[in-house]
């Protein structure tokens, strides 16, 4: 990620409803929400919840589609891991305790690959 998409995802996210909402995303999940039900759990107005929705999507942070008559909503977890990990990045250098980041706080980024900021396992005698 850049320095500048960085600075654009922080920045969206440094209103207290853009992160209310962003939040609200995160814990849903791929399926997302329509505008008018994110609107009534936040108890945001729908022209100011329009707004905010139009910052997080221009960060790359929210992604929407049509549905019917609704749009619907989702965080675009991609996005949030690359902030994550730029953020991170400098951070551990193979000591996550110097982050406070550890195995539980930062799971596998897949299957059979180490945590987020694990120390470099050292390699078995004999191989390469």
């Amino acid at each position: 990620m850049k320095q500048t998409t960085a600075i654009a995802a922080l920045a969206a996210l440094a209103q207290d409803s853009r992160l209310e909402v962003f939040r609200l995303l995160v814990r849903q999940g791929p399926d997302g929400l329509p505008a008018g039900e994110i609107a009534e759990r936040l108890g945001v107005q729908p022209a100011t919840l329009s707004f905010h929705l139009a910052q997080l999507s221009h960060a790359g942070l929210v992604a929407s589609r049509r549905q019917g008559r609704s749009i619907i909503y989702r965080a675009d977890v991609a996005t949030m891991k690359d902030l994550m990990a730029f953020l991170l990045y400098d951070c551990c250098s193979g000591h996550p305790e110097l982050c406070g980041v550890g195995d539980a706080a930062a799971p596998a980024q897949g299957p059979g690959e180490p945590p987020c900021c694990a120390p470099a396992q050292p390699k078995a005698a004999g191989t390469a």
